[in-house]
């Protein structure tokens, strides 16, 4: 068990850093080959003309969903709390029937490259866009943020570059990289490399998901007694709920609104919205969604035999006792299979994953800065097409050094509120209104202005007073609080996530802003929505160029 523990830092960084290189080197030149078929305008750069099949979609999106937090936290998640770590998968599964039920095909009827154009399509478009702008750079932002944080850590897990400056420089490198893929593919480039990702990184959860299995003559009941035996005196608790979440009635409540966030925030996350316009039509966006449901499905499956497979394989004691905690599991199990070769495959998959997602998540804010606030807020609709890809393209690289900085400021710290804050936002401020839009004639321009600005502030200032920020005890094993802000307690809200909160008030000031003002929407433009996002028609006009 010790070969086990010191897994990780005994591995080959020079063999990772080769495989990671060669993944690199490889995608940027189909990156740089596709964006010979492109054009330069906006419609290309945003949604590579809508020339992607379902099939291809879907794979990009589970590539675009599937984020190294998926298969480094999931898996550790249950290899330490088994049933609720399991429940997270769940969580993210069950928020695609969200997405496919109620906004994927309506939102590629009505939009155009951005959430904006959907929500400003019946109201006033300057304020409206702003805010819807505002929430996709502030969610954008902070899953940026996170991802970017989260590369210094995959550093120190898996490279063995454990001092903060060389953290910082491969922080800087991801993000240059990342610059690289959206500057010079757009979309369609962007798009490549997340199938390629998808494909890399459910193949070796497969290829791990099968050796595991074959170690116990593919017997999964024999899998969980070892992993059982594994855990000790808390072994059997690995089987049954509230390991993790039954600790009290405040754990419970905050499980719920947790759920609450992973559920909705899937179908308002901007990135992910943002990939049903690379279709040519409605039908393809809903059979994108049902490829995607399956993929992300079977990859959590996976992950339930990699995070039992790490209990029993590896050991709980072992995985705490790593660097990185719970984020080891996979890592440490890979080492445990196939030594130092299959954790350099591991380490370079779990960073194509991180290079993948922040390519969408860079591509999504500027194009939402250059479509929504340039054109439309400041140039009021009067640019040419070629100046505003040349806008997306400067707020591609603004938006790279910010992530870069704000990754390096926020390396060691704790990003899982990051995660949190990500999908909090998007289901408080931008679900109810996304909503609202398509299926309310009387929802007006007051009401969505009190959904987005009400749902984002509540949602940033619970968040602020939460014990994720601040005044969770100390761990006497680390010496630190599990809060990202050390030796200051000013938590006045008791739950971690504000799902629970934040949500169900968005919703509510949405109603109050519409019923209580006098702002009337256009009829004509409510019936051509209606017509629109249910059928289709003139949605292929709207995206002509």
């Amino acid at each position: 068990m010790t070969v086990l523990a010191q897994g990780v830092e005994g591995s080959n960084p020079i063999l990772n850093i080769t495989i990671f290189g060669l993944f690199v080197v490889i995608t940027l030149a189909i990156v740089v080959y596709v964006s010979r078929r492109a054009t330069s305008g906006a419609s290309d750069f945003y949604t590579a003309g809508g020339g992607f099949t379902g099939p291809q979609n879907g794979v990009a999106i589970s590539g675009d969903y599937l984020s190294a937090a998926s298969f480094l936290g999931i898996a550790g998640a249950i290899a330490l709390n088994g049933y609720d770590g399991f429940l997270y998968s769940i969580g993210f599964l069950v928020a695609w029937l969200v997405a496919l039920l109620l906004v994927a095909e309506l939102l590629r009827n009505t939009g155009k490259y951005t959430m904006g154009d959907v929500l400003a399509f019946r109201m006033r478009q300057r304020p409206v866009r702003a805010a819807a702008a505002t929430s996709t750079l502030a969610v954008s932002f902070f899953y940026l943020l996170a991802q970017m944080a989260g590369a210094g850590g995959l550093v120190a897990l898996l490279l063995d570059i454990s001092d903060p400056f060389g953290q910082s420089v491969v922080i800087a490198i991801v993000g240059a990289v990342m610059i690289a893929y959206v500057l010079i593919g757009g979309m369609r480039g962007t798009t490549w490399v997340q199938i390629i990702k998808a494909v890399l990184l459910i193949a070796g959860a497969g290829v791990m998901t099968v050796w595991v299995l074959s170690l116990y003559g593919f017997n999964l009941s024999a899998l969980l007694g070892d992993a059982v035996a594994k855990g000790g005196e808390a072994g059997q608790a690995l089987l049954a709920p509230g390991k993790q979440y039954g600790v009290s009635a405040t754990t419970q409540l905050d499980f719920l609104s947790l759920g609450l966030a992973l559920v909705l925030g899937t179908a308002g996350l901007p990135h992910i919205l943002m990939r049903f316009y690379t279709v040519p039509t409605a039908k393809e966006a809903r059979r994108s969604v049902v490829w995607a449901i399956w993929l992300i499905g079977l990859f959590y499956l996976f992950t339930l035999v990699l995070g039992y497979g790490a209990g029993a394989l590896v050991g709980p004691d072992v995985i705490r006792a790593a660097p990185g905690a719970a984020n080891s599991a996979a890592p440490l199990l890979a080492y445990a299979l196939g030594g130092t070769f299959l954790l350099g495959i591991i380490a370079a998959v779990a960073f194509a994953t991180i290079l993948a997602v922040v390519a969408g998540l860079t591509i999504t804010a500027s194009a939402s800065f250059a479509h929504d606030i340039y054109a439309n807020v400041i140039k009021k609709g009067e640019m040419h097409d070629g100046d505003e890809v040349r806008v997306a393209r400067i707020t591609a690289v603004v938006i790279g050094i910010v992530a870069i900085l704000g990754g390096i400021l926020a390396n060691g710290q704790n990003i899982a509120f990051l995660v949190a804050l990500a999908f909090a936002v998007a289901a408080s401020a931008n679900l109810p209104t996304i909503l609202y839009s398509l299926f309310w004639k009387r929802f007006n321009t007051t009401g969505a202005l009190w959904s987005i600005y009400g749902g984002l502030a509540s949602c940033i200032l619970l968040i602020v007073f939460s014990p994720v920020v601040s005044g969770k005890p100390i761990n006497e094993a680390t010496g630190r609080s599990a809060s990202m802000l050390q030796g200051v307690d000013f938590s006045l809200f008791p739950l971690d996530n504000p799902g629970i909160v934040s949500i169900p008030l968005s919703f509510l000031l949405g109603y109050l802003g519409t019923v209580l003002s006098k702002d009337k929407p256009d009829a004509n433009k409510v019936a051509e929505m209606e017509v629109r996002s249910l059928t289709g028609v003139g949605a292929e006009k709207a995206t002509a160029h």
